[in-house]
């Protein structure tokens, strides 16, 4: 079985690719650049760029599945030269934020158009499909706080109380190998979030514990979280998203619910946040 890996460098796809060499599948991973990217022993490397579909010329050829980053601007164009090629399945990477977008004129469904349209482009091919869904990421933490752990023994961070359920992106790594390789998951969606939800100041007692030294948890206005994150180089308008608030009269408290279908697919628990901040813990000042 020959598998494309797009986004083969990405949190996710680097991931993907030793899992799915593990599993006995033929690996090509896309770059815009091969000479400039190094991949595990036995991986083919092909050139293309997503945001051209013009240098996917060959790319899909003798491929069974696809993995697929979105970009929803060309999507269509690149879901066709998938579907012409020949290729039987496509598991999307997709996010969570599809099935909870806010109305259309706010800034806060920047999720929304960014990843359903490529849903849609999949579905329509007539291809097997499978979207991973996959909500936030515990690594998005390092670079968030792994420097004010490290220099400060700080995380700031706002929504004091608030809860998320972080996902690692291990976990969605595994999924994705299984719905390349497997049979069974064609037309599913799965949500990956963590195992648990946990509020800022519980990460921060996590990291904490795990470091085996005290970080303290230093909460953040919107307007001081907005400003920190657009001088880092966030776009407003996803400073905007991120700092979305509840409605009037919502528990700010229940924050993200979490999903079991990590549990259901894998036949585990998801990894928890303590297992990420050990697999990461250099990066925290260990």
């Amino acid at each position: 079985m020959r598998i494309l890996v797009t986004g083969a460098r990405g949190t996710v796809g680097s991931l993907v690719v030793p899992l799915l060499l593990e599993r006995g599948a033929t690996v090509r991973a896309l770059s815009r650049d091969p000479a400039r990217r190094t991949f595990p022993a036995g991986v083919e490397t092909v050139a293309g760029d997503l945001e051209r579909p013009a240098t996917l010329d060959g790319v899909f050829d003798d491929v069974d599945a696809v993995m697929l980053y979105p970009h929803p601007e060309t999507a269509e164009d690149v879901v066709g030269r998938i579907a012409t090629a020949g290729v039987r399945r496509i598991v999307v990477m997709s996010s969570a934020s599809v099935d909870t977008a806010p109305p259309a004129d706010t800034a806060h469904n920047i999720g929304h158009r960014h990843h359903r349209p490529v849903e849609e482009a999949v579905e329509r091919s007539g291809l097997e499909w499978t979207h991973l869904r996959g909500g936030e990421f515990m690594v998005n933490d390092l670079d968030d706080h792994a420097v004010t752990v490290r220099t400060e023994g700080l995380l700031r961070a706002p929504h004091t109380g608030q809860h998320g359920a972080p996902v690692h992106e291990a976990d969605v790594a595994d999924i994705a190998a299984v719905a390349l390789t497997e049979e069974g998951h064609h037309g599913r969606a799965y949500e990956i979030t963590g195992p648990a939800s946990l509020t800022p100041e519980q990460r921060a007692e996590t990291i904490g514990r795990v470091l085996g030294r005290e970080v303290a948890f230093v909460p953040l206005s919107y307007e001081e979280a907005r400003a920190l994150w657009i001088s880092q180089g966030v776009p407003p308008e996803i400073c905007d998203w991120l700092l979305w608030e509840p409605d009037p009269g919502e528990d700010p408290c229940e924050g993200e619910t979490f999903s079991h279908d990590y549990a259901r697919v894998m036949g585990r628990p998801g990894r928890d946040y303590a297992r990420w901040v050990a697999d990461h813990a250099d990066a925290f000042g260990r």
